[in-house]
C-alpha cells in the first residue's frame, strides 16, 4: 500500500465518473503550481497521462482507509492527519482547500459527483473483512485451498444435517448490520454448555441458517426468550421427548421481513420462517452444545427440530393477537416462544356452529401427549381461516374460543385414572372424584394461520414434563429492531 503524503493533497478518482473526468485539467493546474498531490484512481492506474503519482487503488484499500463515499474526493493534509475534504467539484471549496484563486475557471461552478467503488453493494463488508480490524472473539478456522468449507462444517460437527452457509466474515459483518447492538454484547448463557451467547455468535449462526440481516432482531429476540429460567430450556434441550422451541412471531416486523402467516405457513418455502428457527436451533446446538446423541436425548426426535416458525394472521383487526393476549401492546413486534413437537393435523369439514367446532377441536386435543394424560403438556391450537370463520360468525373472539375449549377439555376424572377404560395410563387414582382440565388455563396457546381453504386446523402438543405452570411456560418477549 502506497503510503499517505504527510502534507499536501490527496485526491480520489476513478475512470467511470463524468466529473473526476472534468476536474483532469484542474488536477494537472494543481501540478503546475507545484502543489504536493497525490491521485488515487479506483479504476484505471492510466487515469492521465498530464499527472504524475496516480497510484493504482483497484483493491480499494484506500479508498476504505480514507471512508471515501463519492468521487472526486479532495483532501488536504497536514502533519499526517486528515485537515479537511470537500466532495465532488465545488470551484470555490477547491480553490479554499488549494489556495489557488484561478483554479477551474474555465468549469462550471459546480458538478456533483459519483458514488465510491467502495460504498457499492457488498463492498462495505468485503473490504473491512479484508483491511479493517475485524473485532471479532470468535475463534476463525483457516481452511486450506483444496477443502470446501460446506464439508469441514459437517466434519466439524456444526451443520443439523443440512448443508450450511460458510461464515465468512463479510458475512458475519453484514449480518451484523441486521441490528445496533455491540457484537460483544453478551445475550446470555445458554444452556446445555452454559457458555457465554454473544451478538456475534448469534450473527455467525444466522448467516449459516441463511437468514439475510433483517432477520437478526428475530433471532435474538427468539434466544432471549428462550434464556428466561421459566422457558426451561436446560431440560428442553436434553428432554427425551420430540419438543423444540416453535417460534410465532407477531407484530409489524413479520410482515416487513416477508414471514408467511398464510397458505403453508407451517411447512418450507419461506425463507425467512425457515432459517429464523433454523438459527435459534444453530445456536443452541453450536453455543449452547445441544447435539443428538449428546445432550440432547429425543427418543425419536421430529423435523421440527430442524425448524419451526412462523407468523400469527393479524388480517383481522377484531381478532386479539397472540401477542397482546400475553401482555405485548398492539402494534409491537413480539416472539413467542413455546415448547412444542410436530404438527398434528385435526379435520373438521361437518360442524358450522361454534359450539360444535369447539367441542370437536376438543376431541383432538384431549390426544396430546395421551388422551388420559391431564395437566401435564400444554398445547399450540392453530386455527384455519375456515374454522376461525365459524367462530367469529358467532360472534366468538379469543376469549370466547379459549373458554369453551376449556370447557370441553375437562372431563371426569374416574375416566382419566390409571387403569380406567383398560388402559395403565392415565392421572393418580387419588383424582377420581375431580372435574379434571386437560391443560392449565395458561397453557393452551390459540394462534391463527393458514390458507383461506380447508377446514383443517393444526394442534402443537407440547413438552411432556409434568412441571408445575409456574416453572413451565411459554414466553412472549417484545423485539426490539
Amino acid at each position: 500500500m502506497t503510503a499517505l503524503l504527510k502534507n499536501g493533497w490527496v485526491v480520489v478518482v476513478k475512470r467511470d465518473c463524468p466529473t473526476c473526468e472534468l476536474v483532469q485539467p484542474v488536477l494537472r493546474k494543481m501540478m503546475d503550481f507545484g502543489t504536493p498531490l497525490q491521485v488515487f484512481s479506483q479504476d484505471d492506474p492510466d487515469f492521465s497521462d498530464g499527472i504524475a503519482n496516480v497510484v493504482d487503488d483497484r483493491d480499494l484499500e484506500q479508498s476504505f482507509r480514507l471512508d471515501i463515499e463519492s468521487v472526486p474526493t479532495l483532501i488536504r493534509r497536514e502533519n499526517g492527519r486528515e485537515a479537511e475534504r470537500t466532495v465532488g467539484w465545488h470551484r470555490d471549496e477547491w480553490r479554499g482547500l488549494t489556495r489557488i484563486a484561478e483554479l477551474g475557471e474555465e468549469l462550471p461552478e459546480f458538478q456533483p459527483g459519483c458514488g465510491s467503488l467502495s460504498v457499492e453493494p457488498g463492498a462495505v463488508e468485503r473490504l473491512q473483512a479484508r483491511f479493517g480490524v475485524v473485532p471479532f472473539q470468535s475463534r476463525q478456522v483457516p481452511l486450506l485451498e483444496t477443502e470446501d468449507p460446506i464439508e469441514v462444517a459437517y466434519d466439524r460437527g456444526w451443520s443439523d444435517g443440512l448443508p450450511v452457509v460458510p461464515p465468512t466474515d463479510e458475512r458475519i459483518l453484514r449480518m451484523l448490520k441486521g441490528t445496533s447492538r455491540s457484537w460483544d454484547e453478551v445475550i446470555g448463557k445458554m444452556p446445555p454448555n452454559l457458555m457465554d451467547c454473544t451478538v456475534e455468535k448469534v450473527a455467525i449462526n444466522a448467516v449459516m441458517a441463511g437468514c439475510r440481516p433483517e432477520y437478526l432482531p428475530v433471532v435474538l429476540g427468539a434466544l432471549e426468550a428462550a434464556l428466561v429460567p421459566q422457558f426451561t430450556l436446560h431440560g428442553l434441550m436434553a428432554t427425551t421427548w420430540f419438543s423444540t422451541p416453535v417460534i410465532i412471531v407477531n407484530g409489524p416486523i413479520a410482515k416487513r421481513i416477508g414471514m408467511n402467516f398464510g397458505l403453508n405457513a407451517l411447512g418450507q418455502g419461506n425463507r425467512a420462517n425457515a432459517t429464523i428457527g433454523r438459527a435459534v436451533n444453530l445456536v443452541l446446538r453450536n453455543v449452547g452444545g445441544a447435539v443428538p446423541g449428546g445432550i440432547d436425548r429425543s427418543t425419536l426426535g421430529a423435523p421440527s427440530k430442524y425448524s419451526f416458525c412462523f407468523a400469527e394472521d393479524e388480517s383481522d383487526e377484531s381478532w386479539t393477537s397472540l401477542a397482546e393476549s400475553r401482555g405485548v401492546s398492539r402494534g409491537q413486534s413480539a416472539v413467542t416462544l413455546f415448547q412444542g413437537e410436530g404438527v398434528q393435523g385435526f379435520a373438521d369439514q361437518r360442524s358450522r356452529r361454534a359450539e360444535e367446532l369447539a367441542r370437536s377441536l376438543a376431541l383432538g386435543l384431549q390426544a396430546v401427549a395421551h388422551p388420559k394424560i391431564a395437566q401435564n403438556a400444554n398445547a399450540l391450537l392453530v386455527l384455519s381461516p375456515e374454522h376461525y370463520a365459524i367462530f367469529q360468525e358467532s360472534g366468538w373472539g379469543r376469549a370466547e374460543i379459549h373458554e369453551h375449549l376449556m370447557d370441553a377439555l375437562t372431563r371426569p376424572g374416574h375416566e382419566l385414572v390409571q387403569g380406567a377404560q383398560g388402559v395403565a395410563e392415565g392421572i393418580d387414582p387419588s383424582r377420581a372424584n375431580e372435574l379434571v382440565p386437560k391443560f392449565w388455563p395458561q397453557g393452551l396457546l390459540i394462534v391463527r394461520a393458514g390458507g383461506p381453504a380447508g377446514l383443517f386446523s393444526a394442534i402443537c402438543g407440547g413438552w411432556v414434563a409434568g412441571r408445575d405452570p409456574d416453572e413451565l411456560q411459554p414466553i412472549t418477549r417484545p423485539i426490539s429492531e
